[in-house]
C-alpha cells in the first residue's frame, strides 16, 4: 500500500507539472513595416551611392564639370557619358541584388559581405565597359572616344564606398540585434549536447541574428511545457549551471507543423541524429512552403542529407543548409532560360511534323487533334496539359484511374504486362487506343505539344511525370515531394525504363533528380531520351 501511494503522489506531481503551456508567439520589438521601409532606404542610398562614384570618377579623370554652369542640364563634356549612367545605375542595383547583399536576416560575417560587393561592383563594372564600349551611348556617340579611365576609377571608388557603406550598416545591424531586434525565431528539434551547445551559441551571439523560442523534443517528451536547461559558459571557457537560459520544449516531431505555425517559426535547426527520418521529412512536407521556413541540420545528421546541400557558418557552429526551394533563383533562371530556348526551337523546327500528325488523326478517328486534360504541377498547381490524341474521343478515364490505383499500392495485378517486360500504370489491352495513337504512343510524338506547356511555364522540358489530379489524391506525404518541381516531357523516370519501372522506383527516381538537379544533369537526360524513343520504351 505504501509503494502503490507512493506511486500515486509521483503521478500526480507529473501530471500537476505537466500542464501543457499555452504557446505564445514573441511579439515583434518594431512594427513589420520597418525592415521593408529599411530595405527600400538602402536600395536607394546604393542608386545615388552609384551616380556619385561615377560622377567623381568623371570629375577627378577628365577635370571637367557634370553639370552645365548657364544651364540646368549636362555639361558639354559629360553628354556622351550620361547614356551610360542611365545603365549604370540599374547595373549596380542588379548586381547587389544578385549577391543578396539587402538580406538582412540570419547570420553574417563581414569577410563574406565584402566578398559579395567585391563581385556585385566587379560583375557590374565588365558589364557597364561592355556597354558603353559596344552600344556607344546608344549609338549616338559612335565616333566618341570614352576614357577608359573613367571607368577604372569608377570601379576603384565604387568598391571602396559600397563596401565602406553595406559593412557599416551591418556593424549597425550588430548594435541593434543587441537591444533583441531584428532576431529571427527558430527552433530546435532535439535535447542533445548538439542542441545544448547550439542554444548556448546563439543565445550569446545575438549578433547572429537567432531567437530562440522553444525545443522540439523526441518521441519520449510526451507533454510540452518542461523547460530545456541550457549551461552557460565561465569565462576559461568551462561550462557552469547558473549563467545559462532554459529554453521551454514546446512539443515533440509530432507537433512541429502546428509549433511552427502558432510561434511563427522562420527557422528550424535539426541537432538529434536519432529522430527517424521519414518522420521528420512528413513534418517537413506537412508545413508546406508558404511558412516560409528555413531547415538547418547539424553536421552530424548525415542520414537526412541529399546529396546537393551546402555548409554555412552561423557562430562557431557549421550548419548544412537543407534547401526549402529545390533550386536557388540563379538556378530556376538557367533551368527556364534553358526551357525556353529547347521548347521555341523545336516548336519551329517540328511544325511540320506537328501538321502531319494533326491530318493523320483526323483522318483515322472523329474528335479535336489536341487533347487537354488536367494535370497537377509544382506545388500542387493544376494546368492544361496538351497532347495530341491518341484515344477515342469518347474514351472513359475509369480504366486507367482503376490501373493507376493499383500501381501506386503496388499490387500485384498492376503489371499490365509479364514477368520480362513488365508495364506499369497502364491499361492491358488499352481498347480505347486509336491505330495513330500505339504509334505516336510508341514514339512519344504524342508528346510534342507539351513544348506548349514548357512555354507557358507550366511545364520543363526535363522533370518529373505530370500526374493526374485523381492520382494525386492517393498520393501519401512522400509521393508529393514529386511536386517541388516543375513536371517534365522527359526524366529519368523516362529514360530509365519508364512505364517498365513500378511506382515507388519512379518516385525514387523523381526525388533523386529534384535533389541532384544540374544544367549537365538536363543535358545527359535529353541526350539519353532519343535512344529511350528508339526502343519503344513509350509503348510499354
Amino acid at each position: 500500500m505504501e509503494r502503490l501511494a507512493l506511486d500515486y503522489i509521483n503521478v500526480r506531481m507529473k501530471a500537476e507539472t505537466a500542464v501543457k503551456t499555452k504557446l505564445v508567439k514573441t511579439e515583434n520589438r518594431v512594427p513589420a513595416f520597418l525592415m521593408p521601409l529599411v530595405k527600400t532606404l538602402i536600395f536607394t542610398v546604393d542608386a545615388l551611392l552609384a551616380t556619385a562614384c561615377f560622377m567623381l570618377a568623371f570629375i577627378w579623370r577628365e577635370g571637367d564639370a557634370v553639370f552645365s554652369p548657364t544651364t540646368w542640364a549636362w555639361s558639354k563634356e559629360f553628354v556622351p557619358y550620361a547614356g551610360v549612367l542611365f545603365f549604370i545605375v540599374p547595373v549596380r542595383l542588379a548586381m547587389l541584388v544578385y549577391q543578396r547583399v539587402f538580406r538582412l536576416h540570419g547570420a553574417f560575417s563581414y569577410i563574406n559581405e565584402f566578398i559579395k560587393v567585391f563581385k556585385a561592383v566587379a560583375v557590374g563594372s565588365l558589364l557597364i565597359v561592355s556597354f558603353t564600349f559596344l552600344f556607344r551611348g546608344g549609338f549616338a556617340f559612335r565616333e566618341f572616344s570614352y576614357s577608359r579611365g573613367v571607368f577604372a576609377l569608377d570601379f576603384v571608388l565604387a568598391l571602396i564606398i559600397f563596401s565602406a557603406f553595406h559593412l557599416g550598416l551591418r556593424r549597425l545591424q550588430t548594435l541593434v540585434r543587441a537591444r533583441d531586434i531584428n532576431l529571427i525565431p527558430t527552433l530546435i528539434v532535439g535535447t542533445n549536447a548538439e542542441a545544448e551547445q547550439t542554444i548556448r551559441e546563439l543565445q550569446e551571439r545575438t549578433d547572429l541574428g537567432y531567437r530562440v523560442v522553444g525545443v522540439i523534443g523526441d518521441a519520449e517528451t510526451e507533454i510540452s511545457g518542461f523547460r530545456f536547461q541550457v549551461s552557460g559558459r565561465e569565462g576559461n571557457g568551462q561550462r557552469t549551471t547558473d549563467n545559462g537560459q532554459d529554453v521551454l520544449i514546446v512539443g515533440t516531431l509530432e507537433d512541429l507543423p502546428d509549433v511552427i505555425r502558432e510561434l511563427e517559426i522562420q527557422e528550424v535547426i535539426i541537432t538529434d541524429s536519432s529522430l527517424p527520418s521519414e518522420k521528420l521529412f512528413e513534418a517537413m512536407m506537412r508545413i508546406g512552403r508558404k511558412q516560409k521556413v528555413e531547415f538547418r541540420l547539424a553536421p552530424s545528421v548525415f542520414n537526412f542529407l541529399p546529396q546537393k546541400t551546402s555548409v554555412e557558418q552561423i557562430g562557431v557552429l557549421p550548419m548544412v543548409r537543407l534547401f526549402r526551394e529545390p533550386l536557388s533563383e540563379a538556378e530556376r533562371f538557367t533551368k527556364r532560360a534553358f526551357d525556353i530556348l529547347i521548347a521555341a526551337v523545336l516548336i519551329i523546327t517540328l511544325s511540320p511534323i506537328w501538321l502531319v500528325i494533326a491530318l493523320f488523326i483526323k483522318l483515322d478517328s472523329k474528335g479535336a487533334t489536341l487533347f487537354k486534360q488536367e494535370r497537377v504541377g509544382m506545388d500542387g498547381r493544376r494546368f492544361l496539359c496538351y497532347k495530341f490524341r491518341t484515344m477515342k474521343s469518347d474514351a472513359d478515364e475509369k480504366l486507367h484511374r482503376e490501373a493507376y490505383r493499383k500501381n501506386i499500392e503496388g499490387a500485384a495485378e498492376a503489371n499490365a504486362g509479364d514477368d520480362e517486360k513488365p508495364v506499369f500504370g497502364k491499361v492491358k489491352d488499352d481498347p480505347r487506343v486509336t491505330r495513330v495513337g500505339h504509334f505516336l504512343r510508341r514514339t512519344s510524338l504524342d508528346e510534342l505539344p507539351q513544348f506548349l506547356n514548357v512555354l507557358l511555364g507550366d511545364m520543363s522540358v526535363v522533370g518529373a511525370r505530370p500526374p493526374i489530379p485523381y492520382e494525386v489524391e492517393d498520393y501519401d506525404l512522400r509521393h508529393r515531394k514529386r511536386l517541388d518541381m516543375k513536371p517534365g516531357i522527359t526524366g529519368l523516370w523516362q529514360v530509365s525504363g519508364r512505364n517498365r519501372l513500378p511506382f515507388e522506383e519512379m518516385v525514387e527516381l523523381d526525388l533523386y533528380y529534384i535533389a541532384n538537379w544540374s544544367l549537365w544533369l538536363d543535358l545527359k537526360i535529353i541526350l539519353l531520351t532519343l535512344p529511350a524513343i528508339l526502343r519503344g520504351d513509350g509503348a510499354r
